[in-house]
């Protein structure tokens, strides 16, 4: 028997790969946008379309109690198309408050609807310099300045509101820089590349071993290690939305 899952921004590069995997794995998908004009994509997918925007608090505490799912994954973002430098400094403040605010609201709203699991969308560049491949026990680069320094803020809420979630199985991924179908980037970038199609396959395994915590979810690369990931749930850099999903 599937779960109910709410995917807060469905719409995104991840949540778009994502839907169909929860689909064929026999599970119920509602999709957050805080875009109406979305909804019909949505739709056209195989989600019950939920437009809603993070930031109101008492909507979104609402429509998650309405729909009282078992899973909540936290997918949402704040950036521009093709992250346009032009565009990035004011983005990183927008996206702050999205891991920030939006967090700290997801997460009031899945334990008002009785939620058991969250699973949350992190990124695996925060880390502090210091020895490679970095794993999850390694601590993130709080002392950092900047724009670098407004994001790892915006990361550290997020995982501390997840992972601190009290009656939540919280679960954070800390995703490498995506890429592939609707992302930036149509092939590896960065130092810790991941694919979208197998950082939604992250997600998907996460809520099947629902045993929480921080696990790195990248390609075998010198900056950053996943083996956890490969160990506790079973994941692989190689996984594709063709892989067949068994429930």
């Amino acid at each position: 028997m599937g779960e109910k899952v709410f995917v807060a921004g469905a719409t995104g590069a991840v949540g778009s790969a994502l839907i169909p995997l929860l689909l064929e794995a026999g599970h119920t998908v509602y999709g957050g946008t805080r875009r109406a004009e979305r909804a019909a994509a949505l739709e056209a997918r195989g989600a019950t379309p939920v437009v809603v925007d993070v930031f109101d608090a008492q909507a979104l505490r609402d429509a998650l109690v309405r729909i009282a799912p078992t899973v909540v994954i936290h997918q949402l973002t704040d950036l521009p198309r093709d992250l346009d430098p032009a565009l990035m400094a004011e983005a990183v403040v927008r996206n702050a408050r999205v891991r920030i605010e939006g967090t700290r609201n997801l997460v009031a709203a899945a334990l008002a609807a009785g939620a058991k699991q969250l699973i949350a969308q992190s990124i695996a560049w925060a880390y502090a310099p210091g020895p490679t491949s970095h794993t999850e026990d390694d601590p993130l680069d709080l002392g950092a300045e900047g724009g670098r320094r407004i994001s790892i803020d915006g990361v550290a809420a997020l995982e501390r509101s997840v992972l601190g979630a009290v009656g939540l199985t919280g679960t954070v991924l800390r995703y490498g820089q995506l890429h592939g179908p609707g992302t930036s980037n149509a092939a590896p970038k960065g130092a810790s590349p991941v694919h979208v199609e197998a950082a939604a396959w992250a997600a998907l395994l996460a809520m099947r071993h629902a045993r929480g915590g921080i696990f790195n979810i990248a390609e075998h690369s010198a900056e950053v290690s996943s083996e956890k990931a490969k160990r506790e749930l079973g994941w692989h850099a190689a996984f594709r939305s063709s892989q067949e999903v068994a429930s």
